[in-house]
């Protein structure tokens, strides 16, 4: 998402960094530049403006010290105020001293509500926080299944309106039907303490837009309830709208924290950056993808640095952790740097946790200097690892394990097998023939991006 602003902006700023002394002329033309860039990433005028001010304010100093790279300076104030503007620090949930704790989930539809809820339901379970779900969205039809299939999924216990029998069957579309969510989430919190839940997210309904009849519904369930988090989920693609959006809500309910969607689109990143100026309600996750486990902790440090591509190496670490078990690690290790080596078998092993870590060019920026250009190489079509992943499994063992057997006549079979052509199945036996070589001299596990050139 912030690959056209952090390319900007690091032009920008390597541009300044290069000089001995900064001259007043220096700084204001940088800043005009810096002015630009924010504004065409779509970060609200105001905010724009206040951030200009504040750098302003501290890099007037610098224009006269003497002192050696007075531009590196510069860039760690602007590194400074972006985090600054992301929300300082990390915000992390609020939970009851005495459980359960209730978190609302609220968002308009189409914003990813109902996923997010089940994604952060996965995450307290990893983190023992014993939750379970209430589906109390009444009105879009299939919602209630959408939350039942996902919590099935992820082994966390569900409970909606058809558990109520009759009485969950009537028309809830009545000018009644805050009262009767008002007693589906109670029952839905007593079917939790049934459960010894300690962690109870309720999925509310949704609108297309923000009107008076949702948000007098949201109230009701605050007053009835005082949930410990009230949860906005907003979809950053839409920009400045999801920073509208997250600012009614906030006025009306008081927002505890903010759930961006969709932040491995291809949007702007001006809602990532201006959210938390305009409506003071820290962003506590992001949604990185589809999978139930695309929901990461929002870190405002690590995110600027990531911006500035300084990388995030603290993010790579804990993909890997959730991604790779120790003993796999291990494992991978030792076969690739003994005097065999890895074989195909354990390339396929490799190859799929990478896979779970996330896509190949998300991964390469998270690595310290990572720039926009090296990531635009690093664009691959999404398809071309299942296309590897074909082929190896169109092997027999025995050719996984020495595909240095690989005859013309066996890798046309393969070919056919994994319905590709014989270039493509020459190109991964050589590449891999490669990769071999280069970890023997490494001595270290498989990094993820070594798996690029095996995926573009």
């Amino acid at each position: 998402m912030f690959g056209t602003l952090s390319e900007n902006l690091t032009a920008t700023l390597k541009r300044l960094a290069g000089r001995g002394v900064l001259t007043e002329s220096d700084v204001r033309d940088g800043l005009r530049e810096i002015r630009r860039v924010l504004l065409e990433a779509d970060v609200s005028f105001e905010l724009t403006r206040a951030f200009i001010e504040r750098v302003r304010e501290q890099a007037v100093g610098l224009a006269a010290l003497k002192a050696v790279s007075p531009g590196h300076q510069l860039v760690k104030i602007v590194h400074d105020e972006l985090v600054v503007l992301l929300g300082e620090t990390h915000a992390p949930l609020a939970f009851a001293s005495v459980p359960p704790t209730v978190m609302l989930i609220v968002g308009l539809q189409g914003s990813g509500k109902t996923t997010t809820a089940a994604k952060l339901a996965a995450r307290l379970k990893r983190e023992q926080k014993a939750p379970f779900l209430v589906a109390a969205d009444v009105y879009r039809p299939a919602a209630e299944d959408q939350l039942r299939q996902l919590g099935a999924a992820i082994g966390v216990g569900v409970y909606g309106a058809s558990d109520r029998g009759s009485e969950g069957a009537a028309d809830r579309r009545t000018a009644g039907a805050s009262d009767e969510v008002v007693d589906l989430v109670r029952a839905g919190l007593q079917a939790a303490s049934r459960a010894r839940a300690r962690t109870v997210l309720v999925d509310t309904a949704g609108r297309l837009q923000i009107d008076d009849a949702m948000m007098a519904e949201l109230a009701t369930l605050k007053e009835a309830f005082a949930p410990q988090e009230i949860l906005l989920v907003a979809d950053a693609m839409t920009g400045q709208d999801a920073v509208r959006i997250a600012k009614g809500f906030h006025d009306t309910l008081g927002v505890t924290g903010v759930v961006l969607t969709k932040l491995d689109g291809d949007a702007r990143g001006g809602a990532a950056l201006s959210v938390y100026g305009v409506t003071g309600a820290p962003i506590k996750y992001v949604g990185i993808g589809e999978h139930v486990d695309a929901l990461e902790p929002f870190d405002p440090v690590r995110m600027a640095g990531r911006i500035l591509e300084r990388g995030d190496i603290v993010g790579l670490v804990e993909r890997a952790q959730r991604a790779v078990t120790t003993e796999d690690a291990e494992r991978v290790a030792r076969k690739a740097t003994s005097k065999k080596g890895m074989d195909l078998e354990d390339f396929l092993v490799a190859m799929r946790q990478v896979r779970k870590m996330g896509p190949v060019d998300t991964l390469l920026g998270m690595l310290p200097g990572a720039n926009a250009k090296l990531l635009k190489q690093a664009q691959a079509d999404p398809k071309r690892m299942t296309h590897v992943e074909a082929i190896i499994l169109s092997m027999t063992p025995e050719e996984r394990r020495r595909p240095q057997i690989l005859n013309g006549s066996r890798r046309l079979r393969i070919a056919r097998g994994a319905g590709r052509s014989v270039q493509e199945v020459n190109q991964l036996v050589k590449q891999f023939a490669q990769m071999q070589k280069m970890m023997k001299r490494a001595g270290q596990m498989v990094p993820p991006a070594t798996f690029q050139q095996f995926s573009g």
